[in-house]
Parts: C-alpha cells; structure tokens; sequence
C-alpha cells in the first residue's frame, strides 16, 4: 500500500469541505414570506431583508394577503416609518424598500391565491413582480440550504 503524508491526507480530507462551504457561499439564498399587514412588521421585514442583500443574499420574496398589496403599482402605505437610529434614512415606506431590493436583484412574487381573492389582476402588479407557482416555491420551501423566513 502507498504511504501517504500527512499533509495530503489533511489535504485530502479538507477540499470537500472548502469546496462546499465555497459552495455555499456562492449560492447564499433566502426565502422571505412577508403576510401581515401590520406596517411595523412590513417594514422590519424589508428592513432585514435589505440588510441580507446587502451582506450579498440572494433574495426571493413572497408576498401574501395584505402584504400582497405591497406590489401593486403605485400602492401606498399610509404612513412611513421611523428606522432606527443607526439608519440615516429616518422614515421608509416598506413598498419602498421592496421597490429598491428588486432593483438590486430581488425576486418578488405574490401567492397564487393574491391575485383571485383580491381586486388586481397580473396587470396591477409592480413590474418585475411575478405570480408564485405552488409547485416550485414549495421546492424552494424544502430545500434545507434555502433558509426561510416568515413574517
């Protein structure tokens, strides 16, 4: 039998792991499921979410019930909200938010179920914002390397 070193073992046993924690890094998602209505919770949610992309997350969002309302064109929360001191922003509408982590990348789509239990159609959403198909987004749900994240 070959005699190998111990450097080409370690070696050996520690490129799978460089390799899939490279791996991981280049296909760092997220899924966030943001639902309620409450502007706070909204908010906090585009908030953590931006700082996510931020810290270079790929981002898909699903936006259902009352929250579906954030990606009609042209909606408006009824008042902003303040951000927190560390934020020099001051106040930030969460339709807002979500219009800028589209712009950078973000998939956006409302439940299938939003658009029939609501009074939009296809044609009222924010452009770029799709409608979620069951079957792939419960794909999305099950893969353990796609943390989720519901609001």
């Amino acid at each position: 039998m070959k005699k190998m070193s111990v450097m080409t073992v370690a070696t050996a046993l520690t490129l799978p792991v460089m390799a899939s924690f490279a791996l991981a890094q280049d296909d760092d998602r997220a899924l966030v499921i943001l639902t309620s209505d409450s502007l706070q919770t909204q908010g906090m949610a585009m908030i953590l979410s931006n700082a996510m992309q931020q810290q270079g997350t790929d981002l898909s969002i699903l936006l259902c019930d009352a929250a579906g309302d954030l990606a009609v064109e042209g909606y408006a929360s009824a008042e902003a909200i303040a951000t927190p001191p560390s934020n020099p922003a001051g106040q930030v509408k969460p339709e807002g938010i979500l219009q800028m982590l589209m712009d950078n990348g973000a998939q956006v789509d409302v439940c299938a179920i939003y658009l029939p239990n609501s009074e939009y159609d296809e044609a009222d959403l924010r452009d770029g914002v799709g409608v979620a198909a069951p079957g792939p987004m419960a794909e999305m749900m099950r893969d353990p390397s796609i943390p989720t994240y519901s609001f």
